[in-house]
């Protein structure tokens, strides 16, 4: 008899925890290689998790609606089927929370051998809420000072990583430096006593005929993400028009001859993609992630295209090596992810490893937006609507005034490490591209 440990996959770049939905699996089930177990979800994509083993279950390390890290055994699987299979008790509370993710929010960590008790609070804190603490240093009674805006008033994950960028930044006078001896007798760690938390926000005032709607799962985990990355980046965002009346004229033209004979529909986004592919490769600098003070520059284009999903949630697929796909293969992924991101049925690596992102606010009549980081991007570009205006056209016999199909593009970018020049240079090189398309193009 051999058992196997079965472990929660990592499910893409900077998740570090996924949710169990449900098991399909029981107790005693048989199970084939490959059947799924579980099913499983995080801030970007649900997946089924299939065995790599046959066997039979014999135990379920949590529960459904655990969170789990990745890399942590959530089940054992026997490869005799006759051994009996006896229920395990979930693991402890302490067990099924991850530790927050390394690039949540980019702060200074303290030493390890600092130690916090909680067990003198009169107020609870979640597994996750206690490990953030200990790991930015963060003592009991800072912690208590916290306002949450969990049930009963109690701190959650937001509201702690919402207040550690603000951490000491008060006006109040800070208590000096008490100096603890831990462990070893000859190291020594000054522990501050940080200033009070700003004070809480007031509550939501109810009117007559109001109605409250709970945040589903994924839209937690959306809010909690754009406020992160809203405390990790310094925002800029930059805007130009273009005027893309070739590339429309082109496409109406070819439409229906491309869809008879490559049996796909061609939508202005993968022209877009392939705009963004080139304009990277001219400006490489804007493919880069931060981490602390390094810049990691990506040699991969993998641009993530926002899709919206029917609950209203958004979902960013990854176009992988872009650059490296003609017009066909870019129509073609284009289209497979779409419609697979709208029936929930994309694989964890199809939404990982986005390098830039490009989100489309014309599909909702948007002439422009300003979009929030795809962290642990830097670059994330926006397109309005397409509108035919009255323009004025150069020409070698003098100016005239047409009507031009013209639109808007806008690059949110993190300031920290692209500037006005970089952002402004690589936002109208896309523009370049779009203007100068070639309206007699083969495909």
């Amino acid at each position: 008899m051999a058992q196997f440990d079965l472990l929660m996959p990592k499910m893409g770049e900077s998740v570090a925890e996924a949710t169990i939905i449900k098991w399909v699996k029981n107790i005693g089930d048989t199970i084939k290689l490959d059947e799924t177990v579980l099913e499983i979800a995080t801030d970007k994509v649900d997946s089924e998790i299939p065995s790599p083993f046959e066997g039979t279950l014999v135990k379920q390390l949590f529960k459904e609606g655990d969170v789990v890290q990745v890399g942590t055994v959530i089940a054992v699987i026997s490869s005799d089927a006759s051994v009996a299979a006896t229920p395990s008790q979930p693991v402890s509370p302490q067990a099924t929370v991850a530790a927050p993710a390394e690039n949540t929010i980019p702060v200074a960590k303290t030493p390890s051998a600092t130690v916090q008790d909680f067990s003198n609070s009169n107020k609870f804190f979640s597994p996750l809420v206690k490990s953030i603490a200990k790991q930015e240093g963060i003592a009991v009674a800072e912690l208590e000072s916290i306002p949450g805006s969990g049930k009963d008033g109690r701190v959650t994950k937001s509201d702690i990583l919402a207040y550690i960028p603000n951490k000491g930044k008060s006006n109040i006078p800070v208590v000096e430096p008490v100096k603890e001896t831990i462990a070893t007798p000859t190291v020594t760690v000054s522990v501050p006593v940080s200033a009070p938390a700003p004070a809480p926000k007031s509550a939501v005032k109810l009117m007559a005929g109001d109605e409250i709607i709970e945040m589903d799962r994924m839209r937690k985990l959306i809010s909690d993400h754009m406020v992160m990355s809203k405390h990790t980046s310094p925002h800029v965002t930059s805007f130009v028009e273009a005027d893309v009346t070739n590339m429309v004229l082109w496409r109406d033209k070819v439409k229906n001859q491309f869809e008879k004979r490559e049996g796909e529909k061609i939508t202005f986004t993968p022209l877009f993609v392939e705009a963004v592919a080139k304009a990277i490769k001219d400006y490489p600098m804007i493919n880069v992630s931060v981490d602390g003070t390094s810049i990691i520059k990506r040699k991969s284009i993998n641009i993530g295209m926002a899709a919206a999903l029917p609950s209203g949630n958004l979902i960013v697929p990854v176009i992988k090596n872009a650059d490296e796909k003609n017009l066909i293969g870019l129509t073609k992924a284009v289209n497979d992810l779409a419609k697979r991101a709208r029936a929930n049925k994309l694989a964890p690596d199809e939404i990982q490893d986005g390098t830039f992102t490009l989100t489309n606010v014309g599909g909702f009549g948007n002439v422009m937006g300003t979009p929030i980081i795809n962290q642990p991007q830097v670059a994330i570009m926006a397109t309005g609507t397409i509108k035919k205006k009255p323009a004025v056209i150069e020409t070698p016999y003098g100016d005239t005034i047409g009507i031009r199909h013209m639109m808007f593009l806008s690059l949110s970018y993190d300031h920290r490490v692209v500037d006005g020049s970089l952002g402004g240079s690589f936002l109208r090189k896309v523009a370049d591209y779009l203007e100068d398309f070639d309206i007699n193009r083969p495909f």
